[in-house]
């Protein structure tokens, strides 16, 4: 199983590492394309094909300011599109109502602006459905948070004590 992740300019890199990075830590495969929806269309079309042909069965799509990529992508496939709004201008949220905006029928799943992370585990979670190992992992990863968190508060006094206030 891979999952496409496709990115409107190499300015999205950091939020697309992130999800790079989280479908590594699946044991994921992913094939990475930089590309624009509105200045290479027929490139985008002919590299989504060739992803598909290659097993992607997922897609996740980054972009910023108009954030049209994520819609387009979701045009061309009948695959599930995760979009992530990119922080490019009026603090990300023209990127998050571009993406969350779909018409009828042809729907991305949106993540919070710059959850790249997020949209990995949401593309996880589907395939999932597919793969039990997957569902195993992603248990055991939230296990680990709750777990942080647990041993987070066992030193909560003493952080509230550095910070000046402790009880």
């Amino acid at each position: 199983m891979k999952v496409g992740v496709i990115f409107g300019s190499s300015s999205d890199m950091d939020i697309m590492k992130k999800v790079t990075d989280t479908l590594k830590s699946y044991g994921l495969e992913y094939i990475p394309a930089i590309l624009s929806a509105h200045r290479m269309p027929d490139l985008l079309k002919t590299k989504m094909d060739e992803m598909e042909a290659s097993g992607v069965e997922v897609f996740i799509a980054g972009a910023g300011l108009a954030a049209h990529l994520p819609g387009v992508v979701a045009s061309h496939t009948v695959k599930p599109v995760i979009g992530v709004p990119v922080k490019a201008a009026l603090n990300g949220e023209d990127a998050l109502l571009s993406i969350v905006q779909m018409p009828p029928g042809i729907p991305v799943a949106t993540v919070g602006i710059g959850r790249g992370e997020n949209a990995a585990i949401l593309a996880v979670q589907i395939l999932s459905l597919k793969d039990s190992t997957l569902e195993e992992k992603l248990r055991v990863k939230r296990e680990e948070k709750k777990q942080k968190i647990l041993e987070e508060n066992k030193n909560i006094e003493t952080l509230l004590q550095e910070w000046g206030q402790g009880r």
